[in-house]
């Protein structure tokens, strides 16, 4: 009769060694509840394919830079109500990826942009998307140093593969010299191939005055919003309400003080 030992390097061998993890459990369950063969078999069988599943999540996430913790989950939509909460939930279920449609989320700072771009993020990683998050400025400086070491193709090609890139903050910070180009580039390359998800402080009327070059913009912006969604928060600041929160609490302690 073999033993779990005598199992392991065979498992091993077959690259099931995860299944080494719930083997002892099941078998105990199996004998309690005079499983079949077939059923015990299944069961470790689903424990292996959960397992590989988060470890291949784990790794979009990991990979594509995306911050587990803010999740849809996690987001306060009582806070600011203008975010509409139908049209995000809709974006979870990730169709505007299958559909290659782009999603601009545009607000004042504070409002929670990045917070809902990381947790739409989240969501596309989930249904087995690849994921990149970064933000504008890093981006943008990050291709900009590829024109004087040769590595531009190579570089561009990291923001053109994923299912789905998301652009932070694009507006906050003034573009670098070959910034308009290189997002025209970005924008282009993935033009109804794959999903941009783009958050910014500006409207997109703005946009034509910073990328600098009006025909450049024109050809950005037209293929940036065809056919895309756009999400517009308005109203208070999360971090202005915090610190405000405790000015509030300190002066309470003041008083009590």
């Amino acid at each position: 009769m073999s033993t779990f030992a005598d199992l392991t390097p065979q498992l091993k061998r077959l690259r099931l060694s995860g299944i080494l993890d719930t083997l002892e459990v099941r078998n105990s369950q199996a004998i309690a509840e005079k499983w079949s063969y077939v059923e015990f078999l299944g069961r470790l069988m689903t424990d292996e394919v959960e397992r590989r599943a988060a470890k291949q999540l784990a790794l979009r996430l990991r990979r594509g830079q995306v911050d587990t913790t803010k999740t849809l989950e996690t987001f306060d939509f009582d806070f600011n109500p203008t975010a509409n909460r139908r049209q995000v939930f809709d974006l979870a279920t990730c169709e505007y990826l299958r559909q290659r449609r782009n999603c601009l989320i545009v607000g004042q700072t504070g409002v929670g942009k990045t917070h809902l771009a990381q947790a739409l993020s989240h969501e596309a990683a989930r249904k087995g998307f690849d994921v990149l998050f970064t933000s504008a400025h890093r981006m943008l400086l990050h291709l900009q140093a590829a024109r004087g070491d040769g590595s531009y193709d190579r570089r561009l090609a990291t923001y053109l593969k994923p299912d789905l890139v998301v652009i932070d903050d694009f507006g906050l910070r003034p573009l670098p010299p070959t910034g308009p180009g290189d997002l025209y580039e970005v924008i282009d390359g993935r033009y109804e191939k794959r999903s941009l998800l783009l958050t910014s402080n500006r409207a997109p009327d703005e946009w034509t005055e910073m990328l600098g070059d009006p025909l450049l913009a024109n050809a950005a912006l037209d293929r940036l919003l065809d056919r895309a969604h756009v999400v517009t928060i308005t109203g208070r600041s999360y971090r202005l309400a915090g610190r405000t929160d405790a000015k509030e609490v300190t002066t309470a302690d003041d008083v009590a003080a």
